[in-house]
Formats: C-alpha cells, structure tokens, sequence
C-alpha cells in the first residue's frame, strides 16, 4: 500500500514537472516574440538609413531609431532567456548592437526571429 502511495506521489510530482516546463518555455517564447516584434522595426528603420540618396543627418536619425527600437525589445530578450536559458543567443546579439554596427547583426537578428516566430520556436 505505501510503495502505491509513494508511486502515485512520484507520478504527480513528474506530471507537475511537465506541466511547469511547458509553462516556462511557452512564456520564454512570448517573451522572445515580443522582442522580436521590436527587432523587426529596428530591421526596418535600419533598412531605411541604408537607403540612396539619404542625407548623412537623415540617416543618422533613422540608424538612431532603429538602435533605439532594438534595445527596447532587450528586456524581453532578457526575459526569455530567463524562462529559457535557449533564448540567449537572441539577448546577446540584441547587448551587441551597442558595440557593433547594426548592419553586422541583421543576418543573425533576422534568423533568430524567424525561430521565434516559427510553429516549432525552438533554438
């Protein structure tokens, strides 16, 4: 009789288990997408600076923008990595833009939001 107790204690704590990890890794997703919705507008201004025929000013402004758009999104980055810890490569490439030019981080902000928003947002 104890050992079907103590099975049906150990059977409830796993299925706890699963259900609290599905919990973590379904906010650290909402997290990731959330600051991906500000990486895309960033992508966007940048874009727009890069564009011919812009003055130096106006390109400035909109590269000012698009830096400002991105580190928004990195409290929710920092989120999602605090959720799931898969999520950092997503955090630290958004601390980079501090340190590196924008236009060197687009492939990889882009690629890590396209995981995100994926049906299988898995890293």
């Amino acid at each position: 009789m104890a050992r079907l107790r103590n099975l049906g204690v150990v059977a409830s704590l796993l299925a706890a288990g699963v259900l609290l990890t599905s919990c973590g890794s379904g906010s650290a997703v909402g997290e990731a997408r959330t600051s991906c919705q500000y990486v895309q507008r960033a992508l966007v201004l940048q874009t727009k600076s890069e564009a011919k025929g812009l003055s130096a000013t106006r390109s400035n402004v909109l590269q000012g923008q698009a830096m400002s758009e991105l580190l928004k999104g990195s409290s929710s980055a920092a989120a999602a990595t605090s959720s799931d810890g898969s999520w950092n490569p997503l955090m630290t490439t958004i601390a980079e833009a501090e340190r590196v030019p924008l236009h060197n981080l687009v492939p990889a902000l882009t690629r890590l939001c396209q995981v995100a928003d994926s049906s299988t947002p898995y890293l």
